[in-house]
């Protein structure tokens, strides 16, 4: 008889496996690289904690030779709440390129991960990253970088899948709880991680594939209602519409189950009386986070400049 120790409470291969003795073999997002000057773009990077009491980091990029102020973009990273940081090679090498591209301050935020921290920890942890780089709004915050660089009246808040997610709560959040100094102009969402009940647009109807997005949503948050918990999906909150800014451009893939629901997302907004720009920008035939996997091809490089764009068109 298999002991604990090897029986299988969820399988999500290829992204993690969950054992019932509570033991997570994570399969994707394990690998970290260090900070520094990168060879390709010689962006600068450095990681610091902004939480002693969880021991978490943000890690903060600045363009070569960057003088005076610069948009400041703060981003969280995707992996269904479950996996990859902000450490990992692939949204390392990913905002190492954005803020090349862009000539913006980056700050790419770490979070608790679940199962070992459902949710909402990260969303706790990313409220409290957007704090903490806000106490450098007044030039005397603790990392020089942001002191000397960041631009705290043109910041824009991104993430892609579970990371666009958080950024759209975080920017609900900044509307109820406005945070000093901080000029919040824009948010990217990338291929957001929303969900609902019943099926949107086109979206896929088998009940089986269904049923295990809801499972992977139930892993993650396990006191959650179920797929139209407003944590994902926002369409009912009463504060949908309050986003605090006036721009947003959200990108989505041809070939990503989550495509309708970043489709209704857009419809939804300008139904809400928020009043602000959307930008919708849809990459065919390609797969959710496509740029991270495979960020030389012809599709991601125009999602880079769109986003690069995006930000420079906010540029006072």
């Amino acid at each position: 008889m298999e002991s604990s120790a090897s029986e299988i409470l969820c399988d999500f291969s290829p992204r993690l496996r969950i054992y019932k003795d509570g033991r997570v073999q994570r399969f994707l997002g394990t690998e970290i690289v260090p900070p520094g000057t990168d060879p390709r773009t010689n962006v600068e990077s450095k990681d610091v904690v902004y939480s002693q009491e969880t021991a978490q980091i943000v890690r903060i990029y600045i363009p070569p030779n960057a003088t005076g102020k610069l948009p400041l973009l703060v981003y969280f990273h995707g992996g269904g709440f479950c996996i990859e940081s902000a450490s990992s090679p692939t949204y390392h090498n990913y905002l190492n390129a954005l803020v090349a591209e862009t000539n913006i301050v980056a700050v790419s935020v770490d979070y608790r991960r679940a199962p070992e921290h459902p949710l909402p920890a990260a969303y706790d942890d990313s409220w409290d990253a957007l704090k903490w780089v806000a106490s450098h709004s007044d030039g005397n915050g603790p990392q020089e970088w942001l002191n000397r660089h960041a631009d705290f009246n043109n910041v824009y808040i991104a993430g892609d899948s579970a990371g666009a997610n958080i950024a759209h709560h975080m920017a609900v959040k900044m509307t109820k709880a406005k945070i000093d100094g901080f000029n919040f102009v824009g948010i990217v969402l990338a291929h957001p991680y929303f969900w609902g009940k019943e099926p949107v647009g086109d979206e896929i109807k088998d009940p089986a594939i269904r049923a295990k997005v809801e499972t992977l949503w139930r892993l993650a948050y396990p006191t959650t209602s179920g797929s139209d918990d407003q944590w994902i999906n926002p369409i009912d909150d009463p504060s949908f519409g309050s986003l605090g800014c006036n721009r947003l451009l959200v990108c989505v893939a041809g070939n990503d189950i989550l495509k309708q629901r970043g489709l209704f997302y857009c419809e939804k907004l300008k139904q809400s009386g928020w009043g602000g720009e959307v930008e919708l920008m849809e990459a065919p035939a390609e797969e959710h986070c496509f740029h991270l996997r495979n960020p030389s091809c012809e599709n991601a490089a125009a999602k880079l400049k769109k986003v690069a764009d995006f930000i420079n068109q906010g540029k006072a």
